[in-house]
């Protein structure tokens, strides 16, 4: 009887211990779950932006309230984004912020052994930089091969304020030109103006040819200097071939545009603190959308439109004499995937491809046409949509408001810095941004393949498809090779030899930019055989 006694006294005692043990567990597992996710909390959560003011700026766009609004009530605290990201690990997938692979291949721009210091100079090279912020950009970086390639002494450029953004904006009050003229004096001498004693010289204005190669300008521009110590280039976009281009000519161009042409410092530090701001939201995408009125109007696209806003696009195409094309069938061009996407293709496009409501994005873009009535349904699905006007007080803007250049180069900074950046039309910039960021190693850039979506979103439209995991597979699948990795281009067409970049109209699309990367374990190529 006591054996059974203490038999069962002991049975009593391990089961006590039991409970206790697996609470125990319990407990410490508990504790760790948390402390590891408190211990992956970004360090400046406690970053605040500044209050912003209530009137001023604010007050001078009030019907574009969209672009106005704080962040949303519930995320006032830019640091909500941060800690649900980092609270919800599996919720949140590294898949959807990874970079694509470089596949080793690196910014090729040192000259060759053989590169020497720039000959003496033959004459005066004047530009005349026309279109907006990046289509200049491009011209300019050309015009500097140009004046090595014809021996010439390269006027600081011109830029456009003839041009529908009519900005007065200097060369010095976008470009930070005393670096400009530093970093390229082992290529090419450079002066702020002609010099005083030469305003009475023989000067000749000419138009160079579209997509010139070497032969083109050695030759025939060259010999403009038997009779004459000025040219003057009447336009400098797209003047100069992308393919079979000396590798020395090809480097300096890429070294003028990606370590020579930057921005003045009054642009570089808004832009910068732009690039902050948005940060403490967390990783973000910047969205460069592309639908203003003036891009509406041009490309003819009118799908989402009222009449009335359909009535006022044709109007303005029909008054812009120097768009040549008026007759334009809107539904042809979005079938054909020539227009931009709308905020709410956008929405459905960025949903379907994985990225949660809470996702940081910056608008990079001017004044959306029809502000709020097309905004609406993007801002519900991503409550934090930023840009300039909501990142920035009034008085931090107002050096640049009033610059049509200097507000895109502010969208150029975010734009390059995002974690993702995602054009909705294949304009300008969208391809320069696109090349930036190949060369500073292949930064995610996704490039929606319009004119699949557009069956998509046309077959939502009509009820015979429905967003979902279907919809989203088909999408995530169409662009898995769309995401800013290497890839090799094919170089000209036959019988071009180099003097047409655009070999075609998707060739227009997808090259934004001259080669300027080679494999680090492999001799510099000819820009027929790079990957871009």
């Amino acid at each position: 009887m006591v054996v059974v006694l203490l038999a069962k006294r002991r049975w009593r005692t391990l089961l006590v211990l039991r409970r206790l043990l697996i609470c125990a567990i319990g407990t410490i597992s508990l504790m760790a779950f948390l402390s590891a996710h408190v211990a992956r909390l970004p360090a400046h959560t406690s970053h605040k932006l500044p209050k912003q003011p209530e009137n001023g700026f604010q007050n001078l766009r009030r019907e574009r309230s969209w672009m106005q609004e704080l962040a949303p009530p519930q995320l006032k605290n830019p640091t909500v984004s941060l800690e649900w990201e980092a609270a919800s690990g599996s919720l949140v997938s590294d898949k959807l912020w990874k970079q694509p692979p470089n596949r080793d291949y690196v910014p090729c721009t040192e000259p060759s052994s053989s590169y020497t210091s720039p000959p003496e100079s033959r004459g005066y090279l004047l530009v005349y930089a026309n279109g907006g912020l990046n289509q200049m950009r491009a011209g300019i970086c050309d015009m500097v091969a140009v004046a090595r390639l014809i021996n010439a002494t390269l006027v600081i450029p011109e830029l456009d304020k003839r041009s529908l953004w009519q900005d007065s904006s200097n060369f010095s009050d976008v470009f930070d030109e005393d670096h400009f003229i530093n970093s390229l004096v082992d290529d090419v001498k450079i002066v702020r103006k002609l010099p005083k004693e030469l305003p009475s010289a023989s000067r000749v204005v000419k138009h160079f040819r579209s997509w010139s190669g070497i032969d083109y300008y050695v030759n025939e521009i060259s010999s403009l200097w038997e009779e004459h110590q000025v040219i003057r280039a009447a336009k400098s976009d797209s003047r100069l071939a992308n393919n079979n281009l000396p590798p020395d000519i090809q480097k300096l161009r890429c070294r003028a545009c990606y370590q020579s042409l930057r921005f003045a410092p009054l642009i570089e530090t808004m832009g910068k603190l732009l690039v902050d701001r948005m940060r403490s939201y967390g990783r973000y995408i910047a969205l460069h959308l592309r639908f203003e009125k003036d891009m509406l109007a041009f490309s003819g696209c009118t799908h989402g439109l009222s009449p009335e806003e359909v009535e006022e696009l044709k109007t303005m195409r029909e008054n812009t004499t120097w768009w040549k094309v008026k007759d334009i069938d809107p539904v042809e061009q979005r079938v054909k995937g020539y227009c931009p996407l709308t905020p709410k293709e956008v929405g459905i496009f960025l949903t379907s491809l994985g990225y949660p409501s809470n996702t940081p994005i910056y608008i990079a873009a001017g004044e959306i046409y029809g502000g709020d009535s097309h905004m609406d349904s993007l801002q519900t699905r991503y409550p934090i949509l930023m840009n300039k006007e909501k990142l920035a007080t009034a008085e931090e803007l107002e050096p640049f408001i009033h610059y049509a250049t200097q507000m895109a180069a502010l969208d150029y900074i975010v734009s390059v810095e995002s974690d993702i950046f995602i054009p909705t039309y294949s304009g300008n910039m969208a391809r320069a941004v696109e090349g930036h960021r190949r060369f500073l190693g292949h930064k995610k850039t996704i490039l929606p393949d319009r004119k699949a979506l557009v069956r998509f979103f046309d077959k939502i439209e009509g009820g015979t498809m429905k967003e979902g995991k279907n919809l989203s597979n088909r999408i995530i699948e169409i662009h898995k090779r769309r995401q800013g990795s290497p890839r090799k281009r094919k170089g000209p067409i036959p019988g071009t030899k180099g003097t047409d970049r655009f070999r075609s109209e998707e060739a227009f699309y997808v090259n934004p930019l001259p080669d300027c990367l080679c494999h680090k374990e492999l001799p510099y190529m000819n820009s027929s055989q790079h990957i871009k």
